[in-house]
């Protein structure tokens, strides 16, 4: 039976195709594919793809969806919405007094030095927040009764004024749900086709602005999704497929399409979730568990860190500047991709990104209409790209109107030759991306020099070398299908629910009978979830956790705990672990301050079915690789062009010295002058330093050989 994972990008839409449930094992057969992405609708160009690669196996669409038992979806058309202002018309139905907490915010700017920053736009416009009396205090006691009368007023005004979706945020009402539970039965019985997101359901945690902020997120993009994942999913069914339809998630699992449309907020990062969790199946074999994992597309440029063989989670995510509180993975975006638009300003300063030519029209070299110069354009005018194997041959590229878009847009406002320019464009991008990988390491005390590299998505290849030289690290990995690979992770995803409830609670009053039946009552919640979507007991795993502060402290510190913990806590090891934790994020830790509990956590997996990720074994040594051909190319720091080897096929144990160029028909890996790569026994590329080569080919290669037996 057939597997496919779609991730629908901002500029194309990769699909891996896999047989038997090969997932992304080392000794996998998957199929790539790309295709132009539609961004006024993202369905059609999945349904474009399927027809592409279904034709390319002389099947029909039908054909291949039948023999399909499972379809992983990624997705950028909730954060489409909320980057664009085209969300559905929602409403707020929060607490007397709050009306303008969405402006109101933390009550202090975020950036502290910049008062002349303007607040972003709230989703909701200020006309359709409406509030009822009513009110609890932070232990859940009722001080004042709910107005039902006046929620079924608003929820009557909302309608009459067009509302699509309405969104309910009491305060304090973590502590106790009962008033928001009344609310939403009057509202559904008053306004029973409007999407409705209950704060005490989405998001039981403390402090008031996260809450409505990520209420708000979910109202605003709720309908959007909801529409788009019926329409595919009927479009789907309607060709003739019956398998499984899921939904990658912000948090780097996946969920029902059901869930994903009651939690929508929660897939505002689906696309790039995926990411690292296929980091994690490529990096395993070789035994590496610290990598960067960095994802270059057409539009942007994706950093998120793996430690311990686990991508880093985060509750403190931001989109337009607005706040999500669910968990996610911890991921840095940045507006630099292939088809960002490079650009000179009036003083002769050069700037790329974050304005992107996206899918349409695309860089000037596509001849579809794009005049503007972007990196993409560079790399061909260095010499980096086969004006004729772009794309495996489906796209040819158009040297001359790149050359005259760089020309035009960079090299005659700096007044310099078009290469030079182009080389600028190069290396601009690089130190950007560079400062990006910064951000999530050196920002957090940790040396990037002691991870590992990864590059993925189209464009990334193509500059991780430069990246890595600009930033000391000694070690790159190009997975072999790396245009696609998020749409690979996809497939080695597993079912995921996070589930979280406020509760503060001193540690000295704690008791270990009370924080287990807690603990338990939230792992049966999940457990309930999950089985609702079909996984079978054994297959579920829970991982508990608990948000700590010292008492004082307006911040908490996540601690993730060990399973074990759920049915027997130890609260001496809870608080050991905490106190280490905090020591690591800033620098110090107050072993005899008071500490308290503020949100209790359960994070859910159902194991999906895949292969266990075998050794790579490499065998005898290989021949020397042949080269399909040499050009010359312009690198950074050379006075002029040297000659660079092309390769098209290297097998397991095969090495190369740059400079030198590997084309794959979805990717192009650029290897500098002072490096060498070498394919592993996946297929996978690795690079590093010549000066480091014998350590790294006993490590990598001759290890792997020897095991082989």
């Amino acid at each position: 039976m057939i597997q496919i994972g779609i991730d629908a990008g901002g500029t194309f839409t990769d699909f891996w195709v896999t047989e038997d449930s090969t997932g992304l094992s080392p000794e996998y057969e998957g199929a790539p594919h790309k295709t132009p992405s539609m961004p006024e609708d993202p369905s059609r160009a999945v349904i474009r793809g399927l027809g592409e690669i279904a034709a390319a196996r002389g099947l029909t669409t039908g054909d291949l969806l039948e023999d399909t038992r499972l379809i992983v979806h990624g997705t950028t058309v909730a954060t489409n919405a909320v980057l664009t202002e085209s969300g559905a018309r929602a409403g707020l139905i929060t607490t007397q007094g709050f009306r303008d907490i969405l402006e109101m915010r933390r009550g202090w700017r975020e950036d502290f030095f910049d008062n002349k920053r303007p607040l972003p736009k709230p989703l909701i416009r200020r006309a359709l927040r409406r509030t009822v009396a009513g009110r609890l205090d932070e232990t859940g006691a009722e001080l004042e009764p709910l107005d039902e009368a006046s929620v079924r007023e608003e929820a009557l005004r909302l309608r009459a004024e067009g509302a699509e979706s309405i969104a309910l945020c009491f305060m304090h009402a973590w502590a106790n749900p009962e008033h928001e539970k009344r609310a939403a039965e009057i509202v559904r019985e008053t306004f029973p086709e409007a999407f409705l997101t209950v704060s005490s359901e989405l998001l039981p945690q403390i402090r008031l602005f996260e809450r409505v902020s990520t209420c708000a997120f979910n109202a605003y993009v709720g309908p959007i999704i909801q529409k788009y994942l019926e329409k595919l999913d009927s479009a789907l069914r309607g060709l003739g497929f019956g398998g499984a339809f899921l939904i990658m998630g912000s948090h780097g699992g996946v969920m029902t399409a059901p869930v994903a449309a009651r939690r929508a907020a929660a897939s505002l990062l689906s696309g790039p979730a995926a990411a690292p969790v296929a980091a994690c199946r490529v990096a395993a074999p070789h035994g590496i568990e610290d990598y960067i994992v960095t994802d270059m597309g057409g539009t942007s440029f994706d950093v998120a860190l793996v430690q311990g063989g686990e991508p880093l989670v985060s509750q403190e995510n931001w989109l337009g500047g607005k706040r999500i509180a669910l968990p996610s993975l911890d991921i840095h975006t940045l507006g630099a991709g292939g088809g960002s638009v490079a650009w000179a300003d009036r003083g002769g300063i050069l700037h790329i990104g974050p304005e992107s030519a996206g899918a349409s029209p695309g860089p000037a070299c596509y001849s579809q209409g794009g005049l503007k110069p972007t990196a993409t354009d560079a790399c061909l005018a260095l010499g980096y790209l086969d004006p004729e194997y772009f794309l495996g041959g489906k796209v040819r590229l158009d040297p001359q109107a790149a050359g005259e878009a760089i020309n035009r847009g960079v090299a005659e406002p700096m007044g310099m030759p078009a290469e030079e320019a182009a080389l600028g464009i190069y290396e601009l991008i690089c130190v950007q991306m560079a400062a990006g990988i910064r951000e999530v390491t050196v920002r957090r005390g940790l040396d990037p020099r002691d991870f590992l590299m990864l590059a993925a998505g189209g464009a990334g290849p193509l500059h991780v070398n430069h990246i890595a030289r600009e930033l000391g690290i000694s070690l790159i990995m190009a997975p072999r299908d790396s245009a696609v690979f998020c749409a690979a992770g996809m497939l080695a995803s597993d079912l995921k629910y996070d589930l979280a409830v406020s509760w503060r609670a001193r540690f000295m009053d704690l008791v270990p009978e009370e924080l287990a039946a807690r603990f338990r009552a939230l792992r049966d919640q999940c457990r309930a979830v999950l089985a609702e979507q079909g996984v079978p007991g054994e297959r579920m795993r829970f991982e508990p956790g608990m948000d700590i502060r010292y008492i004082g402290q307006y911040h908490e510190v996540g601690v993730p705990l060990p399973t074990e913990m759920i049915d027997a806590p130890d609260i001496g090891g809870i608080l050991g672990r905490f106190h280490e934790r905090h020591d690591t994020l800033y620098g110090y830790a107050t072993s005899e301050m008071p500490a308290e509990c503020i949100t209790m956590r359960m994070s859910a997996r159902g194991r999906m079915d895949r292969p266990e990720t075998l050794s790579p074994k490499i065998g005898e040594p290989p021949a020397a690789p042949l080269p399909h051909g040499r050009r010359p190319i312009r690198l950074p720091g050379e006075p002029r062009r040297l000659p660079a080897d092309v390769y098209r096929s290297l097998t397991p144990g095969q090495r190369i010295a740059g400079p030198a160029i590997v084309e794959r028909p979805n990717t192009t890996v650029l290897v500098l002058g002072d490096y060498e790569l070498a394919c592993d026994a996946s297929g996978n590329y690795i690079i590093w330093p010549e000066a480091k080569s014998g350590e790294m080919r006993a490590r990598f290669l001759s290890d792997a050989r020897d095991d082989r037996g």
